[in-house]
C-alpha cells in the first residue's frame, strides 16, 4: 500500500509551528509506543534542532513491554529523554513536571547565572495526529483544557496551557509531513489509526496489519479469533477466518470483509489483540 495524507491545514501548522519555537525552551514529542519511530515526524525534529527534548512514548499500555524497554534504551543511548506513559491515567504523571524541569536545567541555570528572574518552563506538546497530545495534557493539567477524539486533526488551533507554577504548555495540531519516503511508515501510521480511515480502503489495511502482526506475533490473530494457528496461512485466508468466526456475511451468505476488516482493526487498536508493538529499535 502506498499511503500520502497531508491536509492543506497542515502547512498552516507548520508555519505557527515555526513562530512559536521561538517561544519555547523544551519540545514535547509525543508518540505512540506501538511504532515509536514510525510516529515520531522528521519535521519536528527539524523545527526542534537546538531545543531541549522529550519523547513521550504514550499508549505504552497498548504497547509490548519488552519492546518498549528496548526503545527506552535506545533513545538512552542516544542521548535523548524519553518517557512510557498512558496519558489517560492520572497517576502516570507523578514526577513529570520535576522531570520537565530536569530536561531545561542547564538553561535556567544559565538565565539564574545572568541574573534573569525565575520563570514557568515554555514547553511545546507537538506530535502527529491522533497520538494523545491534547489526553496527555489533560491529564496533566489535571482538568480539560484541549479538545480530545479518537480521530485525527480534533486540535486545529495554537492553545498555552499552564501546569502549575512552573511550566507552560503550547498545546499544538497533529502534524504529518508532506511525503512518506519508506512506505512501511505510512502503513504503521494507517493501521494505528494516526491517518484518516475515510481515504482508505479498510480491506487493503486489515490485510497489511495481519501481516505485521504476523511479523512478531504469529499466533496472536488466530488465538483472538479462536481459530488453528497455520490454518489460514495468507492474509487473505486469515481475514475470511475472522469474518468467518464473527459471522461477517451478507445476504445470500457471502463474506462481508469490509466487516471482517473493521473489527480486526478495532480489536488491534484497543488492544483487545494484545499488547504490541510493531517495529523494533
Amino acid at each position: 500500500m502506498d499511503i500520502q495524507w497531508y491536509p492543506g491545514h497542515m502547512t498552516k501548522t507548520i508555519r505557527m509551528m515555526q513562530e512559536a519555537i521561538k517561544l519555547v525552551d523544551l519540545v514535547i514529542e509525543i508518540t505512540d509506543a506501538r511504532a515509536p519511530n514510525a510516529g515520531r515526524n522528521p519535521d519536528i525534529d527539524r523545527l526542534a534542532n537546538g531545543k531541549a527534548r522529550l519523547v513521550v512514548l504514550n499508549k505504552a499500555d497498548l504497547a509490548d513491554p519488552e519492546a518498549s524497554r528496548a526503545w527506552m534504551q535506545y533513545y538512552s543511548s542516544n542521548g535523548l529523554s524519553a518517557v512510557l506513559m498512558d496519558a489517560r491515567e492520572r497517576k502516570n504523571f507523578k514526577g513529570l513536571e520535576a522531570q520537565i524541569a530536569n530536561v531545561c536545567a542547564d538553561k535556567l541555570r544559565r538565565e539564574k547565572e545572568k541574573g534573569m528572574l525565575e520563570r514557568p518552563v515554555r514547553a511545546m506538546v507537538a506530535g502527529i495526529p491522533n497520538v494523545g497530545k491534547s489526553t496527555f495534557i489533560n491529564s496533566l493539567t489535571g482538568r480539560a483544557m484541549a479538545k480530545t477524539g479518537n480521530k485525527p486533526g480534533v486540535t486545529r488551533g495554537k492553545q498555552w496551557i499552564r501546569v502549575g507554577k512552573g511550566v507552560e504548555l503550547l498545546d499544538t495540531p497533529g502534524l504529518l509531513w508532506p511525503k512518506f519516503e519508506d512506505p512501511r511508515v505510512g502503513e504503521l501510521l494507517a493501521v494505528l489509526g494516526t491517518i484518516n480511515d475515510d481515504i482508505l480502503s479498510t480491506g487493503e489495511l486489515a490485510l497489511r496489519l495481519i501481516s505485521l502482526v504476523g511479523e512478531y506475533y504469529p499466533e496472536a490473530i488466530a488465538s483472538r479469533y479462536n481459530f488453528e494457528p497455520g490454518v489460514a496461512a495468507e492474509p487473505l485466508a486469515v481475514l475470511e477466518k475472522i469474518g468467518e468466526k464473527r459471522g461477517c456475511l451478507r445476504k445470500g451468505g457471502s463474506l462481508d470483509y469490509d466487516r471482517a476488516a473493521g473489527i480486526l482493526l478495532d480489536d488491534f487498536r484497543s488492544g483487545k489483540l494484545g499488547r504490541m508493538t510493531l517495529e523494533r529499535p
